[in-house]
């Protein structure tokens, strides 16, 4: 996928709604220096001098989806304690569904807290109940699950075995996704995956693979032999087994297996990058992303993740930057419709005045410099709607373009005077301006205002139209015709 295909993805993400079910926690950090040795025992001395608290364990996943831009909603059971109050507050503070949390006075809200110094971990202290939740709280969470499944696009199970995912409330999961054709992706744990049956994807890590399979995986033989026995094994749609610094491997049920290399950069800490890698991999699946597509995407962002020091979300941004990485600023400027539509309807909200203009572009010449120089000057933002390929062939013959359209989209992309590029593969802009909306529409001055397409659209929305005159003797056409006289054979 290029930059503009994950734009495009990851702009969808407002109208996804997704389903979190599995064991949250507290992640509590606590960071400080270590400058001497206590005199009461032979261990360090942490001044602490931040703490910070964030949402774990499934809730870490929550919070990725959160941040990816999605509506979500969460099912789990936690303790009547101070600590799953605090849990109540962060998802109610970020719109988060709580309608499926239930509270269980038998259960301790589980919380992890790390003391760190100099960035380096110094000691983990747990606190938390592992038994498998009680039958009136596994009904309750069974009778949610049956209610509202068809509510969501997506359902997420994350694993950390501390007792909220039994095997009944698994198998209403995995079995309401069946019927439902909603997607169910886990994050597992454990040596037992029966209780997984039926999943569409499981993201278990090598040694969780080699486990749950029986077989040790030493090398790309071993790794297919595993793949195939979970497969087979748990009637999934796809594996998807993430080897550290080898990457990932994704196995379809049916298909070849596809290996992502990992993206190499510095790193700080793994933990919650599993949960990047599901929370990225679920929603790609919920916006129609092929499961090669999505699995791609979750590495960069995995990539990301790791870069970070305790459990972190990824943005959008950072996802796009990251894509994008080593492309020119011309190269950001070449948007899709979808993402370009928000964008100037965000610029139009800060009182920026939007120009449109539109055209083949083929041979650019200082005819059409002068131009959009022109139509740039008429207000703050200037989108140039350009003719693709298939487009400018049905307007100007076989034998044209002379430059494709992505050559054609960078050289515009470069100039100071366009904001932004955006390719239509219709004869004309209409679709492009009615998604624009632009405060003034600009064609060239061999038009006349009842012939402007879209001229309805931008006046019925208070624009104008504006008719600009190209450079005397300047044309595509003539360019062709002095080159075709200049290098004629004789």
């Amino acid at each position: 996928m290029d930059r503009r295909e994950v734009e495009s993805f990851l702009d969808k993400a407002s109208t996804v709604r997704a389903l979190v079910i599995g064991d949250l926690m507290l992640d509590e950090y606590l960071w400080g220096k270590a400058e001497r040795i206590s005199p009461e025992a032979p261990v360090q001395v942490v001044e602490v001098t931040r703490e910070d608290l964030r949402l774990g364990g499934a809730g870490n996943v929550v919070n990725n989806l959160a941040a990816l831009g999605c509506s979500v909603s969460v099912c789990s059971v936690i303790g009547a304690d101070e600590n799953g109050a605090l849990l109540r507050r962060a998802f109610e503070e970020k719109n988060v569904g709580i309608e499926g949390l239930f509270d269980d006075p038998a259960r301790k809200t589980s919380k992890k807290t790390r003391v760190i110094a100099a960035n380096q971990q110094i000691v983990r202290i747990d606190r938390e109940t592992k038994s498998a939740v009680g039958p009136e709280a596994e009904a309750l969470m069974t009778g949610y699950l049956l209610s509202c499944c068809s509510n969501f696009d997506v359902i997420v199970v994350s694993d950390y075995l501390k007792g909220v995912l039994t095997p009944a409330v698994l198998s209403v999961i995995c079995k309401a996704g069946r019927t439902l054709g909603i997607p169910v992706v886990v994050d597992p744990k454990g040596s037992d995956y029966q209780k997984y049956t039926g999943a569409t994807l499981l993201t278990p890590n090598r040694k969780e693979a080699e486990i749950a399979s029986g077989i040790t995986i030493a090398d790309q033989g071993s790794l297919e032999q595993a793949a195939d026995v979970l497969l087979g094994k748990l009637q999934l749609d796809a594996l998807l087994i993430t080897r550290s610094e080898a990457g990932m491997s994704l196995f379809p049920a049916k298909g070849e297996a596809v290996h992502i290399p990992t993206v190499a950069r510095e790193v700080f800490d793994v933990t919650g990058a599993g949960d990047t890698v599901i929370s990225v991999l679920s929603l790609g699946l919920a916006c129609g992303l092929s499961m090669a597509d999505a699995s791609w995407v979750a590495n960069v962002a995995a990539g990301i993740a790791v870069g970070k020091l305790g459990t972190s979300t990824v943005s959008p941004a950072e996802i796009v930057a990251e894509v994008g990485h080593g492309q020119t600023d011309s190269d950001t400027k070449i948007k899709n419709l979808d993402v370009l539509a928000h964008l100037v309807s965000a610029e139009r909200g800060r009182g920026k005045k939007v120009v449109f203009t539109n055209g083949c572009f083929d041979l650019l010449h200082v005819g059409h410099v002068k131009y959009l120089q022109k139509a740039r000057s008429l207000g703050d933002l200037l989108v140039v709607g350009l003719n693709s390929d298939a487009s400018v062939r049905r307007l100007k013959g076989e034998k044209r373009p002379l430059i494709e359209q992505a050559e054609r989209a960078h050289i515009l992309a470069a100039l100071d005077c366009i904001d932004y590029v955006v390719i239509f593969d219709e004869d004309t802009p209409l679709a492009v301006i009615e998604a624009l909306r632009p405060d003034v529409l600009v064609k060239g001055g061999d038009y006349t205002l009842d012939g402007v397409v879209g001229r309805e659209v931008v006046e019925s929305n208070g624009g104008r139209v504006e008719l600009v005159q190209f450079v005397d003797g300047r044309s595509t056409s003539r360019i062709i015709e002095k080159i075709l006289a200049n290098y004629e054979p004789a």
